[in-house]
């Protein structure tokens, strides 16, 4: 009989993982990693965006006009903006200055005034109770998911919403993940976060959203491709699994318009539930 899954761990494994593909195996500068991104990161929103998606719909149709919202991982703003026009009072956290600062220009560019700015890092921030909470994708660097979902309820009074990425199992970094680790969940997601609210004892309700899986990732070369995946893995440094990849790259990547296309291979659910049942 095969061992259960500690998804709790398998989860912090991931982050661990993530976090050292990011700073290539160096120690992170003192520096806010989105000084120079934070900007084409809100255009990136705003691309995304410009199409409609049950998601936000969904979370909008649940707020009123005397509605408090705490929004987890804010970054520069799209959701706070969204959240406020339709709540009474957004209160956004987000550890990044530079984040900050495209929030605080947008907010001022809009005229909205009901978004209060709290930097720090979930859990350890302090902030009121909420009627509402949401986390965007925000929650994929906190190695301990049980603490920072249970901080999300400490700090609700209705309902916590997540928003998280669900690969398919059968894309290529699912494949890649299989063979090198001998299982196919490639990063902190969906799967992992239910298993670990289900043994919270909490039975989330979910909703794929329903404009599908996202736009596929492109590649100008299988040689990019190739260092993007390694990385992805937390592999820059070893040349273990060079030969397994390439050759997996170069029977699943197609070849159009001049460029590498990836099989699309993630959407994203939204996990929430009611803390009064919980």
């Amino acid at each position: 009989m095969e061992k259960i899954t500690d998804w709790r761990q398998l989860w912090k494994e991931l982050v661990a993982i993530k976090s050292a593909s990011r700073s290539n195996g160096v120690s992170p500068a003192p520096r806010d990693p989105w000084n120079d991104r934070a900007l084409a990161f809100k255009q990136g929103v705003l691309r995304r965006w410009q199409r409609p998606d049950s998601s936000r719909n969904f979370i909008l149709s649940q707020l009123d006009a005397d509605s408090t919202v705490l929004d987890i991982g804010a970054g520069t703003g799209s959701w706070a903006a969204l959240l406020a026009r339709r709540a009474r009072r957004v209160t956004a956290v987000e550890p990044s200055p530079a984040m900050i600062a495209v929030l605080s220009a947008s907010l001022e560019e809009e005229g909205i005034r009901n978004v209060s700015i709290v930097e720090g890092s979930w859990p350890e921030v302090y902030v009121e109770p909420h009627d509402f909470s949401l986390c965007s994708h925000a929650m994929y660097g906190a190695p301990d998911l049980e603490a920072f979902i249970l901080r999300m309820i400490a700090c609700t009074r209705r309902t916590c919403f997540l928003l998280l990425r669900a690969p398919s199992l059968d894309g290529i970094r699912a494949e890649a993940a299989r063979h090198v680790w001998g299982q196919p969940l490639d990063s902190p997601n969906f799967t992992i976060a239910y298993n670990i609210l289900i043994g919270m004892g909490i039975y989330a309700n979910v909703l794929m959203e329903d404009t599908g899986l996202w736009k596929p990732r492109v590649s100008p070369s299988i040689e990019d491709a190739h260092r993007d995946l390694k990385r992805f893995l937390g592999l820059a440094d070893s040349p273990e699994h060079d030969g397994y990849l390439l050759t997996l790259l170069r029977r699943r990547l197609r070849w159009r318009c001049g460029r590498y296309l990836w099989p699309p291979e993630v959407r994203s659910a939204l996990v929430y539930w009611n803390v009064r049942d919980f």
